[in-house]
């Protein structure tokens, strides 16, 4: 089966689970903080990836620590933003926000490889985001306006945190280092926080909803740094828009969210065209030198 094709249907798997994923955080947000959640996902998905890493036998010893900081660092940022938003937005338009991510991939990957974007792409993108403040718009007016930006920002980092991934996979780190490394770095700093804020105790009353987190999570993460191991970094990211499809359908039966068509629409208005356009410039994601 062709690379791509492989990427795709890790991508898809990728996106089920990650809808999944903010399922059990809005599930778990009355009863966690946005930190204590980041820290439950983290450090379940870290027992399941250690687990694994045992099992195979899989070195932790790598040539690309930096990188491997960047990443990991720049995804604890997201997810933090990521979770915080899911908390106070409905679900769908939550998830909309983050996944802005491919246009802020588009909109990185000229800066990485020294390239000036096109007019035809800064249009492209300004359209991408126009959208984007469709979404956005309603929350503006209200007390969610700080939760909107919030889950934008997320979209930014997330936006990084793919590119950093790609450049993994271009030097072949195994998926599982990887989330190894990404894990391990939001537990301690989710920990770290929840040193300065009151923690709630009751955690075996909620047990199911953060295990559903962390092995969601744990899954999604997996396939999705397989994904952009051997799949197309920007096809990927077109991809990951499927993520508010089972986030809207989810909204729809789990929390019984109206249908927020701005978000659901975007599914099928994404930046095809720039994610397209891209793909077909050859754009190699170099790996920078953050390794020296």
């Amino acid at each position: 089966m062709p690379r791509v094709q492989n990427g795709v249907i890790w991508m898809i798997i990728a996106t089920f689970f990650f809808a999944f994923m903010g399922m059990f955080v809005k599930l778990g947000s009355p009863y966690f903080s946005e930190i204590e959640l980041v820290f439950y996902r983290s450090f379940i998905s870290l027992i399941f990836i250690i687990l694994i890493i045992v099992n195979k036998k899989i070195s932790l010893k790598t040539n690309f620590k930096k990188l491997h900081f960047y990443r990991s660092f720049v995804g604890f940022l997201s997810l933090l933003a990521f979770f915080y938003a899911i908390s106070h937005l409905p679900l769908s338009t939550a998830i909309s926000l983050n996944y802005t991510s491919p246009l802020f991939v588009a909109l990185l990957i000229p800066f990485f490889l020294h390239k000036k974007p096109s007019f035809y792409v800064c249009y492209l993108l300004l359209i991408g985001f126009f959208g984007a403040f469709l979404v956005l718009k309603p929350v503006l007016v209200g007390s969610d306006a700080y939760a909107g930006f919030i889950g934008l920002l997320s979209g930014l980092g997330a936006g990084l945190a793919y590119l950093f991934m790609a450049q993994l996979g271009k030097v072949n780190e195994p998926d599982t280092r990887v989330v190894f490394y990404f894990t391990l770095l939001s537990s301690f700093g989710a920990a770290f926080l929840m040193l300065f804020e009151n923690i709630n105790s009751e955690i075996f009353e909620h047990w199911w909803i953060l295990l559903g987190l962390g092995l969601s999570a744990t899954i999604a993460q997996l396939a999705l740094t397989k994904a952009y191991r051997v799949g197309n970094t920007l096809k990927n990211a077109g991809l990951s828009y499927l993520t508010i499809f089972f986030s809207t359908l989810l909204g729809l039966i789990v929390f019984s969210e109206t249908l927020d068509t701005l978000s659901f629409g975007l599914v099928f208005i994404k930046p095809n065209k720039l994610i397209d356009y891209l793909a077909e410039q050859s754009l190699q994601p170099l790996v920078p030198n953050l390794n020296q």
